[in-house]
């Protein structure tokens, strides 16, 4: 895993969730129109059944 060094404003701590054919994070309503920035901290869970 890399280090990274970020600027910003407030962090969440959130899971990707399947949202059809790929994964989305939700942040609050009131970010509409700011940039954004996502970074993977962790491999996938393997258990969860990619196929369905």
């Amino acid at each position: 895993m890399g280090t990274f060094e970020l600027e910003g404003e407030e962090i969440i701590d959130r899971e990707a969730k399947e949202f059809g054919g790929s994964a989305h994070v939700t942040v609050p309503k009131d970010w509409r129109g700011a940039d954004v920035k996502v970074i993977r901290v962790s491999d996938p869970d393997e258990t969860d059944d990619q196929d369905e």
